[in-house]
Protein backbone atom coordinates (compact mmCIF):
# COMPACT_ATOMS: atom_id res chain seq x y z
CA UNK A 1 0.00 0.00 0.00
CA UNK A 2 1.77 3.30 -1.00
CA UNK A 3 1.75 6.39 1.56
CA UNK A 4 -0.96 8.27 -0.50
CA UNK A 5 -1.77 11.67 -0.29
CA UNK A 6 -5.25 10.53 1.86
CA UNK A 7 -3.03 8.75 4.18
CA UNK A 8 -0.73 12.11 4.93
CA UNK A 9 -4.52 13.93 5.31
CA UNK A 10 -5.29 11.85 7.81
CA UNK A 11 -2.44 11.75 9.21
CA UNK A 12 -2.01 15.75 9.43
CA UNK A 13 -5.31 15.58 11.08
CA UNK A 14 -4.55 13.54 13.78
CA UNK A 15 -1.60 15.62 14.35
CA UNK A 16 -3.44 19.00 14.85
CA UNK A 17 -5.63 17.21 17.29
CA UNK A 18 -2.71 15.80 19.46
CA UNK A 19 0.33 18.45 18.51
CA UNK A 20 -0.62 21.89 17.63
CA UNK A 21 0.11 24.09 20.58
CA UNK A 22 2.29 21.99 22.04
CA UNK A 23 5.89 22.69 22.81
CA UNK A 24 8.47 20.68 21.47
CA UNK A 25 10.78 19.53 24.20
CA UNK A 26 13.41 16.88 23.24
CA UNK A 27 14.98 16.38 19.67
CA UNK A 28 16.87 13.53 18.71
CA UNK A 29 18.14 12.18 15.36
CA UNK A 30 17.86 8.24 15.95
CA UNK A 31 19.05 7.61 12.24
CA UNK A 32 20.85 9.80 9.80
CA UNK A 33 17.68 10.32 7.89
CA UNK A 34 14.99 9.90 10.72
CA UNK A 35 14.34 12.41 13.60
CA UNK A 36 12.50 11.61 16.99
CA UNK A 37 10.28 14.74 18.32
CA UNK A 38 9.29 14.55 22.18
CA UNK A 39 6.40 17.30 22.26
CA UNK A 40 4.39 18.34 25.06
CA UNK A 41 0.74 19.72 25.84
CA UNK A 42 -0.87 20.67 28.63
CA UNK A 43 0.14 17.51 30.62
CA UNK A 44 0.82 15.13 27.87
CA UNK A 45 3.52 14.22 26.19
CA UNK A 46 3.73 12.84 22.59
CA UNK A 47 6.61 11.50 20.32
CA UNK A 48 6.98 12.32 16.42
CA UNK A 49 8.53 9.79 14.41
CA UNK A 50 9.63 11.95 11.02
CA UNK A 51 11.08 9.66 8.64
CA UNK A 52 13.30 10.73 5.27
CA UNK A 53 14.19 7.18 4.47
CA UNK A 54 14.30 6.41 0.83
CA UNK A 55 13.14 2.63 1.03
CA UNK A 56 10.51 3.54 4.14
CA UNK A 57 9.54 7.43 4.65
CA UNK A 58 7.39 7.59 7.64
CA UNK A 59 5.29 10.06 9.98
CA UNK A 60 3.58 8.86 12.92
CA UNK A 61 2.97 9.72 16.68
CA UNK A 62 4.50 6.75 18.45
CA UNK A 63 5.07 5.20 22.59
CA UNK A 64 8.19 3.86 21.76
CA UNK A 65 11.74 5.45 22.41
CA UNK A 66 14.63 5.18 20.12
CA UNK A 67 18.46 5.21 21.30
CA UNK A 68 20.43 8.41 19.67
CA UNK A 69 24.06 8.58 18.91
CA UNK A 70 26.23 9.97 22.02
CA UNK A 71 26.83 12.72 19.61
CA UNK A 72 24.26 15.08 17.93
CA UNK A 73 24.15 14.77 14.26
CA UNK A 74 24.71 18.39 12.71
CA UNK A 75 21.30 18.86 11.93
CA UNK A 76 19.68 18.04 15.15
CA UNK A 77 22.12 20.37 16.31
CA UNK A 78 20.88 23.02 14.45
CA UNK A 79 17.01 22.33 15.16
CA UNK A 80 18.23 22.37 18.95
CA UNK A 81 19.48 25.45 18.40
CA UNK A 82 16.40 27.12 16.70
CA UNK A 83 13.68 25.37 17.72
CA UNK A 84 13.72 23.64 20.73
CA UNK A 85 11.18 24.97 23.09
CA UNK A 86 9.61 26.24 20.11
CA UNK A 87 5.45 26.03 19.94
CA UNK A 88 3.92 24.04 16.72
CA UNK A 89 1.19 27.07 15.66
CA UNK A 90 0.09 25.19 12.05
CA UNK A 91 0.23 21.88 11.06
CA UNK A 92 -1.04 21.34 7.57
CA UNK A 93 -0.70 19.79 4.35
CA UNK A 94 -0.66 21.31 0.46
CA UNK A 95 -3.42 20.11 -1.01
CA UNK A 96 -2.81 16.08 -1.13
CA UNK A 97 0.15 16.39 -1.36
CA UNK A 98 2.79 13.88 0.58
CA UNK A 99 4.10 16.85 2.03
CA UNK A 100 3.70 18.08 6.12
CA UNK A 101 4.40 21.52 6.66
CA UNK A 102 4.84 22.46 10.94
CA UNK A 103 5.05 25.74 11.80
CA UNK A 104 6.78 26.94 14.95
CA UNK A 105 7.18 29.73 16.83
CA UNK A 106 10.28 30.56 18.63
CA UNK A 107 12.45 33.02 20.48
CA UNK A 108 15.85 33.73 19.07
CA UNK A 109 18.94 34.87 20.76
CA UNK A 110 17.53 38.59 21.14
CA UNK A 111 14.57 37.35 22.56
CA UNK A 112 12.15 38.13 19.45
CA UNK A 113 9.00 35.91 18.33
CA UNK A 114 10.19 34.07 15.05
CA UNK A 115 8.68 31.70 12.90
CA UNK A 116 10.34 28.76 11.14
CA UNK A 117 8.96 25.62 9.11
CA UNK A 118 9.74 22.45 8.97
CA UNK A 119 8.98 20.32 6.10
CA UNK A 120 8.97 16.07 5.15
CA UNK A 121 8.36 15.78 2.07
CA UNK A 122 6.96 11.53 1.84
CA UNK A 123 8.04 11.34 -1.60
CA UNK A 124 9.88 7.32 -1.82
CA UNK A 125 13.29 7.80 -3.26
CA UNK A 126 12.95 11.59 -2.80
CA UNK A 127 11.99 11.80 0.53
CA UNK A 128 13.58 14.50 2.93
CA UNK A 129 13.23 16.85 5.69
CA UNK A 130 13.82 20.53 4.90
CA UNK A 131 14.51 23.68 7.45
CA UNK A 132 13.31 26.89 6.48
CA UNK A 133 13.02 30.38 7.65
CA UNK A 134 9.59 32.09 7.60
CA UNK A 135 10.24 33.66 3.85
CA UNK A 136 10.98 30.01 2.70
CA UNK A 137 14.47 29.88 2.56
CA UNK A 138 16.22 26.70 2.99
CA UNK A 139 18.24 26.76 6.52
CA UNK A 140 19.34 23.18 6.13
CA UNK A 141 17.77 19.99 5.15
CA UNK A 142 18.58 16.32 6.31
CA UNK A 143 19.58 15.43 2.70
CA UNK A 144 21.38 17.99 0.18
CA UNK A 145 20.28 17.65 -3.11
CA UNK A 146 22.59 19.27 -5.70
CA UNK A 147 21.51 20.64 -8.95
CA UNK A 148 24.11 17.39 -10.17
CA UNK A 149 21.86 15.37 -8.70
CA UNK A 150 18.09 16.91 -9.95
CA UNK A 151 17.50 19.32 -12.50
CA UNK A 152 14.22 19.73 -10.94
CA UNK A 153 14.91 21.82 -7.57
CA UNK A 154 17.80 22.03 -5.60
CA UNK A 155 17.81 21.66 -1.76
CA UNK A 156 20.72 23.73 -0.27
CA UNK A 157 21.43 26.15 2.32
CA UNK A 158 19.99 30.00 0.69
CA UNK A 159 17.93 28.28 -2.14
CA UNK A 160 14.14 29.22 -1.77
CA UNK A 161 11.89 26.65 -1.35
CA UNK A 162 8.67 25.12 -2.95
CA UNK A 163 7.07 21.42 -3.66
CA UNK A 164 8.06 20.37 -7.42
CA UNK A 165 5.44 19.79 -9.98
CA UNK A 166 6.82 16.89 -12.34
CA UNK A 167 2.83 15.94 -12.50
CA UNK A 168 -0.45 17.42 -13.74
CA UNK A 169 -2.82 16.05 -11.26
CA UNK A 170 -6.16 17.65 -9.84
CA UNK A 171 -6.79 18.21 -6.55
CA UNK A 172 -9.57 15.81 -5.85
CA UNK A 173 -10.83 17.99 -2.63
CA UNK A 174 -11.63 20.91 -5.02
CA UNK A 175 -12.47 18.60 -8.28
CA UNK A 176 -15.91 19.23 -9.76
CA UNK A 177 -17.51 17.16 -11.87
CA UNK A 178 -16.19 18.83 -15.31
CA UNK A 179 -12.62 18.36 -13.60
CA UNK A 180 -13.96 14.55 -12.80
CA UNK A 181 -15.33 14.21 -16.57
CA UNK A 182 -11.69 13.99 -17.99
CA UNK A 183 -11.20 10.74 -16.55
CA UNK A 184 -13.43 9.26 -18.79
CA UNK A 185 -11.49 10.73 -22.07
CA UNK A 186 -8.58 8.23 -21.11
CA UNK A 187 -7.86 5.06 -22.94
CA UNK A 188 -6.61 2.91 -20.20
CA UNK A 189 -8.27 0.76 -16.67
CA UNK A 190 -10.10 2.89 -14.91
CA UNK A 191 -8.89 2.82 -11.83
CA UNK A 192 -5.60 3.46 -13.39
CA UNK A 193 -7.27 6.73 -14.78
CA UNK A 194 -8.23 7.59 -11.42
CA UNK A 195 -5.30 7.86 -9.65
CA UNK A 196 -3.26 9.25 -12.86
CA UNK A 197 -5.83 11.84 -12.70
CA UNK A 198 -6.02 13.03 -8.94
CA UNK A 199 -3.24 13.79 -6.44
CA UNK A 200 -3.45 11.70 -3.58
CA UNK A 201 -4.64 8.55 -5.00
CA UNK A 202 -3.24 5.42 -4.43
CA UNK A 203 -3.85 2.27 -7.04
CA UNK A 204 -5.37 0.66 -3.60
CA UNK A 205 -8.03 3.24 -3.12
CA UNK A 206 -8.85 4.16 -6.86
CA UNK A 207 -10.13 0.01 -6.57
CA UNK A 208 -12.16 0.90 -3.68
CA UNK A 209 -13.72 4.00 -5.74
CA UNK A 210 -14.51 1.55 -8.53
CA UNK A 211 -16.26 -1.11 -5.59
CA UNK A 212 -18.54 1.36 -4.05
CA UNK A 213 -19.34 2.60 -7.79
CA UNK A 214 -20.21 -1.36 -8.76
CA UNK A 215 -17.78 -1.38 -11.43
CA UNK A 216 -14.61 -3.18 -12.63
CA UNK A 217 -11.56 -1.00 -12.14
CA UNK A 218 -9.89 -3.36 -15.18
CA UNK A 219 -12.28 -1.44 -17.78
CA UNK A 220 -11.47 1.13 -19.92
CA UNK A 221 -12.39 4.58 -18.35
CA UNK A 222 -13.98 5.53 -22.32
CA UNK A 223 -16.07 2.67 -22.18
CA UNK A 224 -18.27 3.45 -19.55
CA UNK A 225 -22.38 4.36 -19.55
CA UNK A 226 -23.29 7.78 -18.86
CA UNK A 227 -25.11 5.94 -15.60
CA UNK A 228 -21.43 4.26 -14.67
CA UNK A 229 -20.18 7.62 -15.05
CA UNK A 230 -22.86 8.84 -12.50
CA UNK A 231 -22.33 6.18 -10.25
CA UNK A 232 -18.46 6.70 -10.05
CA UNK A 233 -18.82 10.69 -9.30
CA UNK A 234 -20.90 9.93 -6.43
CA UNK A 235 -18.90 7.41 -5.28
CA UNK A 236 -16.00 9.79 -5.55
CA UNK A 237 -18.25 12.88 -3.68
CA UNK A 238 -18.90 10.12 -0.88
CA UNK A 239 -14.84 9.91 -0.75
CA UNK A 240 -13.97 13.29 -1.11
CA UNK A 241 -16.88 14.48 1.57
CA UNK A 242 -14.75 11.64 4.28
CA UNK A 243 -11.40 13.73 3.99
CA UNK A 244 -12.96 16.92 4.24
CA UNK A 245 -14.91 16.45 7.29
CA UNK A 246 -12.29 14.35 8.73
CA UNK A 247 -13.92 10.97 8.87
CA UNK A 248 -11.60 8.68 8.82
CA UNK A 249 -11.42 4.84 10.03
CA UNK A 250 -7.89 3.48 9.93
CA UNK A 251 -7.49 -0.22 9.05
CA UNK A 252 -4.95 -2.88 7.74
CA UNK A 253 -6.41 -5.39 5.56
CA UNK A 254 -4.80 -9.10 5.87
CA UNK A 255 -4.24 -11.54 3.79
CA UNK A 256 -2.83 -15.20 5.06
CA UNK A 257 -2.19 -13.92 8.13
CA UNK A 258 0.12 -11.30 6.86
CA UNK A 259 -0.38 -7.31 6.55
CA UNK A 260 -1.52 -6.99 3.12
CA UNK A 261 -2.91 -3.37 2.64
CA UNK A 262 -3.79 -0.55 5.48
CA UNK A 263 -5.71 2.63 4.44
CA UNK A 264 -7.21 5.79 6.34
CA UNK A 265 -10.25 5.20 4.86
CA UNK A 266 -12.72 1.90 4.63
CA UNK A 267 -11.39 -0.92 2.38
CA UNK A 268 -15.07 -2.77 1.75
CA UNK A 269 -13.90 -4.67 -1.36
CA UNK A 270 -12.11 -6.79 1.18
CA UNK A 271 -14.06 -9.07 3.44
CA UNK A 272 -14.90 -8.01 7.09
CA UNK A 273 -13.54 -10.40 9.44
CA UNK A 274 -10.03 -9.80 7.21
CA UNK A 275 -9.80 -6.09 8.05
CA UNK A 276 -8.54 -5.11 12.00
CA UNK A 277 -9.53 -1.46 12.90
CA UNK A 278 -7.46 0.94 14.53
CA UNK A 279 -8.45 4.17 16.13
CA UNK A 280 -5.82 6.13 15.08
CA UNK A 281 -3.67 6.47 11.50
CA UNK A 282 -0.18 6.76 13.48
CA UNK A 283 -1.50 3.11 14.99
CA UNK A 284 -2.14 1.78 11.93
CA UNK A 285 1.53 2.91 9.99
CA UNK A 286 3.46 1.85 13.26
CA UNK A 287 2.08 -1.66 13.18
CA UNK A 288 1.74 -2.23 9.73
CA UNK A 289 5.66 -0.99 8.79
CA UNK A 290 6.29 -3.48 12.31
CA UNK A 291 4.37 -6.44 11.09
CA UNK A 292 5.61 -5.62 7.65
CA UNK A 293 9.73 -5.58 8.89
CA UNK A 294 9.31 -8.21 11.26
CA UNK A 295 8.39 -10.40 8.00
CA UNK A 296 10.85 -8.81 5.61
CA UNK A 297 13.30 -9.33 8.46
CA UNK A 298 12.66 -13.65 9.39
CA UNK A 299 12.64 -13.76 5.43
CA UNK A 300 16.21 -12.33 5.14
CA UNK A 301 17.08 -13.85 8.28
CA UNK A 302 16.21 -17.31 7.61
CA UNK A 303 17.85 -17.12 3.34
CA UNK A 304 20.70 -19.77 4.50
CA UNK A 305 18.34 -22.50 5.95
CA UNK A 306 16.13 -21.85 3.42
CA UNK A 307 18.97 -22.62 1.15
CA UNK A 308 20.42 -25.51 2.63
CA UNK A 309 16.86 -27.11 2.95
CA UNK A 310 16.14 -26.62 -0.99
CA UNK A 311 19.56 -27.98 -1.85
CA UNK A 312 18.63 -31.22 0.43
CA UNK A 313 15.54 -31.14 -0.96
CA UNK A 314 16.69 -30.96 -4.73
CA UNK A 315 19.22 -33.69 -4.31
CA UNK A 316 16.87 -35.73 -2.26
CA UNK A 317 14.19 -35.75 -4.72
CA UNK A 318 16.50 -35.93 -7.45
CA UNK A 319 17.68 -39.45 -6.02
CA UNK A 320 14.34 -40.70 -5.22
CA UNK A 321 12.69 -40.39 -9.01
CA UNK A 322 16.32 -42.15 -10.15
CA UNK A 323 15.73 -44.92 -7.63
CA UNK A 324 11.79 -45.01 -8.74
CA UNK A 325 13.23 -45.31 -12.20
CA UNK A 326 15.45 -48.34 -11.29
CA UNK A 327 12.49 -49.49 -9.22
CA UNK A 328 10.37 -50.07 -12.51
CA UNK A 329 13.48 -51.98 -14.34
CA UNK A 330 12.98 -54.45 -11.58
CA UNK A 331 9.62 -55.28 -12.50
CA UNK A 332 11.05 -57.24 -15.00
CA UNK A 333 12.47 -59.92 -12.97
CA UNK A 334 10.04 -62.50 -12.06
CA UNK A 335 9.75 -62.88 -16.32
CA UNK A 336 13.69 -63.82 -16.48
CA UNK A 337 13.04 -66.70 -13.47
CA UNK A 338 10.11 -67.47 -15.33
CA UNK A 339 11.81 -68.21 -18.26
CA UNK A 340 14.66 -69.92 -16.73
CA UNK A 341 12.15 -72.57 -15.16
CA UNK A 342 10.76 -72.53 -18.46
CA UNK A 343 13.86 -73.23 -19.96
CA UNK A 344 14.66 -76.13 -17.54
CA UNK A 345 11.33 -77.93 -18.39
CA UNK A 346 11.20 -77.97 -22.13
CA UNK A 347 14.76 -76.93 -22.79
CA UNK A 348 15.24 -80.31 -24.34
CA UNK A 349 12.96 -79.44 -27.38
CA UNK A 350 14.99 -76.21 -28.30
CA UNK A 351 17.27 -76.52 -31.60
CA UNK A 352 20.71 -75.91 -31.37
CA UNK A 353 21.48 -72.68 -32.44
CA UNK A 354 17.84 -71.85 -32.03
CA UNK A 355 16.88 -67.92 -31.13
CA UNK A 356 14.04 -68.50 -29.35
CA UNK A 357 12.05 -71.59 -28.13
CA UNK A 358 7.80 -71.58 -27.97
CA UNK A 359 6.57 -73.02 -24.55
CA UNK A 360 3.56 -72.91 -21.92
CA UNK A 361 3.50 -70.90 -19.53
CA UNK A 362 2.22 -73.37 -16.63
CA UNK A 363 1.76 -70.52 -14.37
CA UNK A 364 -1.17 -68.69 -16.85
CA UNK A 365 -1.31 -72.10 -19.33
CA UNK A 366 -0.28 -69.22 -21.97
CA UNK A 367 2.06 -69.80 -24.83
CA UNK A 368 5.42 -67.85 -24.47
CA UNK A 369 8.10 -66.80 -26.43
CA UNK A 370 11.64 -67.08 -24.99
CA UNK A 371 14.52 -65.02 -26.83
CA UNK A 372 17.74 -67.59 -26.39
CA UNK A 373 21.35 -66.32 -27.29
CA UNK A 374 21.85 -69.11 -29.93
CA UNK A 375 26.04 -69.43 -29.18
CA UNK A 376 24.86 -71.04 -25.54
CA UNK A 377 23.22 -74.30 -24.71
CA UNK A 378 19.33 -73.98 -23.29
CA UNK A 379 20.72 -74.48 -19.56
CA UNK A 380 22.86 -71.89 -20.14
CA UNK A 381 20.38 -69.61 -21.33
CA UNK A 382 18.53 -70.85 -18.08
CA UNK A 383 21.32 -69.75 -15.69
CA UNK A 384 21.56 -66.43 -17.30
CA UNK A 385 17.91 -65.80 -17.11
CA UNK A 386 18.36 -67.01 -13.66
CA UNK A 387 21.10 -64.32 -13.12
CA UNK A 388 19.53 -61.54 -13.99
CA UNK A 389 16.46 -62.48 -11.74
CA UNK A 390 18.80 -62.72 -8.72
CA UNK A 391 20.41 -59.30 -9.17
CA UNK A 392 17.12 -57.76 -10.01
CA UNK A 393 15.67 -59.36 -7.44
CA UNK A 394 18.50 -57.86 -5.14
CA UNK A 395 18.34 -54.30 -6.48
CA UNK A 396 14.42 -54.48 -6.03
CA UNK A 397 15.24 -55.73 -2.28
CA UNK A 398 17.67 -52.67 -1.64
CA UNK A 399 15.99 -50.13 -3.45
CA UNK A 400 12.78 -51.24 -1.51
CA UNK A 401 14.63 -49.68 1.66
CA UNK A 402 16.35 -47.08 0.34
CA UNK A 403 13.02 -45.58 -1.33
CA UNK A 404 11.61 -45.48 1.97
CA UNK A 405 14.31 -43.77 3.47
CA UNK A 406 14.90 -41.45 0.80
CA UNK A 407 11.03 -40.61 1.08
CA UNK A 408 11.02 -39.85 4.33
CA UNK A 409 13.71 -37.62 4.33
CA UNK A 410 12.04 -35.81 1.72
CA UNK A 411 8.94 -35.15 3.82
CA UNK A 412 11.01 -34.50 6.72
CA UNK A 413 12.81 -31.84 4.65
CA UNK A 414 9.50 -30.20 3.11
CA UNK A 415 8.51 -30.01 7.14
CA UNK A 416 11.27 -27.90 7.81
CA UNK A 417 10.66 -25.65 4.78
CA UNK A 418 7.28 -25.59 5.95
CA UNK A 419 7.86 -24.66 9.40
CA UNK A 420 10.32 -21.79 8.03
CA UNK A 421 7.21 -20.48 6.27
CA UNK A 422 5.32 -19.84 9.54
CA UNK A 423 8.30 -18.33 11.52
CA UNK A 424 7.35 -14.99 12.40
CA UNK A 425 10.01 -14.07 15.27
CA UNK A 426 14.22 -15.24 15.29
CA UNK A 427 13.65 -17.09 18.38
CA UNK A 428 11.41 -19.84 16.10
CA UNK A 429 14.26 -20.04 13.77
CA UNK A 430 16.08 -21.43 16.93
CA UNK A 431 14.89 -24.65 16.86
CA UNK A 432 14.98 -25.14 13.05
CA UNK A 433 18.28 -24.15 13.19
CA UNK A 434 18.83 -26.93 15.75
CA UNK A 435 16.75 -29.69 14.21
CA UNK A 436 19.14 -29.21 10.65
CA UNK A 437 22.04 -29.38 12.89
CA UNK A 438 20.75 -32.74 14.47
CA UNK A 439 19.71 -34.02 11.19
CA UNK A 440 23.48 -32.95 9.91
CA UNK A 441 22.73 -30.48 7.09
CA UNK A 442 24.59 -28.19 9.23
CA UNK A 443 27.69 -27.61 10.94
CA UNK A 444 27.17 -26.64 14.75
CA UNK A 445 29.11 -22.95 14.66
CA UNK A 446 32.88 -23.34 15.72
CA UNK A 447 32.75 -27.34 14.72
CA UNK A 448 32.22 -28.37 18.66
CA UNK A 449 30.06 -31.10 18.74
CA UNK A 450 29.46 -30.56 22.38
CA UNK A 451 29.04 -26.84 21.96
CA UNK A 452 26.54 -25.50 24.06
CA UNK A 453 23.22 -24.94 21.95
CA UNK A 454 21.33 -21.62 21.48
CA UNK A 455 18.83 -21.15 24.55
CA UNK A 456 15.05 -22.15 23.20
CA UNK A 457 12.81 -18.78 23.62
CA UNK A 458 9.96 -19.88 20.69
CA UNK A 459 6.79 -21.36 21.78
CA UNK A 460 3.59 -22.67 19.78
CA UNK A 461 0.72 -20.96 19.19
CA UNK A 462 -1.75 -20.61 21.45
CA UNK A 463 -5.19 -19.81 19.97
CA UNK A 464 -8.76 -19.83 21.69
CA UNK A 465 -11.92 -21.50 19.89
CA UNK A 466 -14.93 -19.71 19.66
CA UNK A 467 -16.37 -21.39 22.34
CA UNK A 468 -13.25 -21.13 24.42
CA UNK A 469 -10.88 -24.19 24.17
CA UNK A 470 -7.29 -23.43 24.28
CA UNK A 471 -6.19 -24.59 20.32
CA UNK A 472 -2.25 -25.35 20.36
CA UNK A 473 -0.06 -25.51 17.15
CA UNK A 474 3.38 -26.44 16.81
CA UNK A 475 5.89 -24.36 14.82
CA UNK A 476 8.21 -26.71 13.91
CA UNK A 477 9.03 -30.65 14.57
CA UNK A 478 10.65 -30.09 17.70
CA UNK A 479 7.64 -28.29 19.10
CA UNK A 480 5.10 -30.76 17.07
CA UNK A 481 6.75 -33.69 18.96
CA UNK A 482 6.95 -31.80 22.44
CA UNK A 483 3.11 -30.49 21.78
CA UNK A 484 1.79 -34.21 21.04
CA UNK A 485 3.77 -36.59 23.27
CA UNK A 486 4.20 -34.19 26.16
CA UNK A 487 1.75 -31.33 26.36
CA UNK A 488 -1.27 -33.28 25.53
CA UNK A 489 -3.23 -35.86 27.27
CA UNK A 490 -5.09 -38.91 26.02
CA UNK A 491 -8.07 -36.93 25.83
CA UNK A 492 -7.22 -34.16 24.07
CA UNK A 493 -7.94 -33.86 20.25
CA UNK A 494 -4.71 -34.35 17.63
CA UNK A 495 -5.45 -32.65 14.07
CA UNK A 496 -3.08 -33.02 10.88
CA UNK A 497 -3.09 -32.29 7.34
CA UNK A 498 -3.45 -34.80 5.63
CA UNK A 499 -0.38 -36.74 3.23
CA UNK A 500 1.32 -32.89 3.63
CA UNK A 501 3.63 -31.17 5.69
CA UNK A 502 1.68 -29.36 8.20
CA UNK A 503 2.28 -28.34 12.20
CA UNK A 504 0.48 -30.54 14.89
CA UNK A 505 -2.52 -28.85 16.30
CA UNK A 506 -3.87 -30.19 19.40
CA UNK A 507 -7.13 -28.95 21.20
CA UNK A 508 -7.39 -29.45 25.42
CA UNK A 509 -11.00 -31.26 25.98
CA UNK A 510 -11.06 -30.29 29.49
CA UNK A 511 -11.83 -34.15 29.60
CA UNK A 512 -15.75 -33.35 27.94
CA UNK A 513 -16.97 -33.60 24.59
CA UNK A 514 -16.12 -30.34 22.01
CA UNK A 515 -18.50 -28.58 20.07
CA UNK A 516 -18.71 -28.93 16.59
CA UNK A 517 -17.62 -25.09 15.92
CA UNK A 518 -14.10 -25.95 17.70
CA UNK A 519 -13.62 -28.88 15.27
CA UNK A 520 -13.99 -26.92 12.66
CA UNK A 521 -11.74 -23.62 13.85
CA UNK A 522 -9.08 -26.22 14.73
CA UNK A 523 -9.19 -28.25 11.20
CA UNK A 524 -8.71 -24.73 9.90
CA UNK A 525 -5.94 -23.93 11.72
CA UNK A 526 -4.38 -27.06 10.70
CA UNK A 527 -5.10 -26.24 7.52
CA UNK A 528 -3.55 -22.96 7.54
CA UNK A 529 -0.32 -24.26 9.19
CA UNK A 530 0.10 -26.29 6.34
CA UNK A 531 1.51 -27.01 2.85
CA UNK A 532 -2.04 -26.95 1.69
CA UNK A 533 -2.89 -23.52 3.17
CA UNK A 534 -3.71 -21.69 -0.51
CA UNK A 535 -5.73 -24.89 -1.07
CA UNK A 536 -9.31 -24.62 -1.61
CA UNK A 537 -10.14 -26.86 0.85
CA UNK A 538 -7.75 -28.84 2.87
CA UNK A 539 -8.96 -32.86 3.89
CA UNK A 540 -7.59 -32.81 7.66
CA UNK A 541 -7.19 -36.30 9.85
CA UNK A 542 -8.25 -35.91 13.49
CA UNK A 543 -8.00 -38.73 16.00
CA UNK A 544 -8.27 -38.58 20.10
CA UNK A 545 -3.79 -37.98 20.94
CA UNK A 546 -3.73 -41.66 22.72
CA UNK A 547 -4.38 -43.16 19.29
CA UNK A 548 -0.65 -41.47 17.80
CA UNK A 549 2.02 -43.52 18.26
CA UNK A 550 5.30 -42.29 17.58
CA UNK A 551 7.74 -45.20 15.75
CA UNK A 552 11.17 -45.57 17.34
CA UNK A 553 13.65 -43.91 15.30
CA UNK A 554 11.18 -42.09 13.63
CA UNK A 555 12.28 -38.31 12.43
CA UNK A 556 10.91 -35.22 14.25
CA UNK A 557 7.71 -34.53 14.13
CA UNK A 558 6.69 -38.36 12.58
CA UNK A 559 3.73 -40.01 14.06
CA UNK A 560 1.69 -42.68 13.08
CA UNK A 561 -2.10 -43.44 13.81
CA UNK A 562 -4.40 -46.33 12.37
CA UNK A 563 -7.83 -44.91 13.43
CA UNK A 564 -9.12 -41.29 12.46
CA UNK A 565 -11.83 -39.18 11.13
CA UNK A 566 -11.64 -36.67 8.61
CA UNK A 567 -13.07 -33.14 7.60
CA UNK A 568 -12.84 -31.24 3.84
CA UNK A 569 -12.42 -27.31 5.48
CA UNK A 570 -10.98 -24.12 4.07
CA UNK A 571 -7.69 -22.56 5.51
CA UNK A 572 -9.70 -19.15 6.93
CA UNK A 573 -8.45 -18.24 10.62
CA UNK A 574 -9.14 -14.77 10.60
CA UNK A 575 -12.06 -15.42 13.14
CA UNK A 576 -9.78 -17.23 16.03
CA UNK A 577 -8.66 -15.30 18.61
CA UNK A 578 -4.33 -15.49 19.11
CA UNK A 579 -3.50 -15.70 22.20
CA UNK A 580 -0.10 -15.72 22.02
CA UNK A 581 2.75 -16.39 18.82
Amino acid sequence: MAFDGITVSALVHELNEHLLDGRIYKIAQPEADELLFTIKKNKDQHRLLLSASASLPLVYLTAQNKPSPMTAPNFCMLLRKHIQNGRIVRIYQPGLERVIHFEIEHLNELGDLCTKVLTIELMGKHSNIIFCNEENIIIDSIKHVSGMVSTVREVLPGRKYFIPQTQEKTDPLTAKREDFDTIFQKGMPLYKALYTSFTGFSPALSQELCFLAGLDGDRSAVSLSDTEKQNCFLSFEVLQMAVKTGSYAPCIVYEAGAPAEFSALPLTRYAEENTRHFSSISEVLETYYAEKNMVTRIRQKSVDLRKIVQTALERNVKKYDLQLRQMKDTEKRDKYRIYGELLNTYGYSAAPGARSLEAVNYYTNEPVTIPLDPTLTASENAKKYFDKYNKLKRTYEALSELTVEVKAEIDHLESIASALDIALQESDLVQIKEELIESGYMKRKGGFKNQKREKITSKPFHYVSSDGYDIYVGKNNFQNDELTFKFATGGDWWFHAKGMPGSHVVVKSRGGELPDRTFEEAGRLAAYYSKGRNQEKVEIDYVEKKHVKKPNGAKPGFVVYYTNYSLMIDSDISGIELVSS
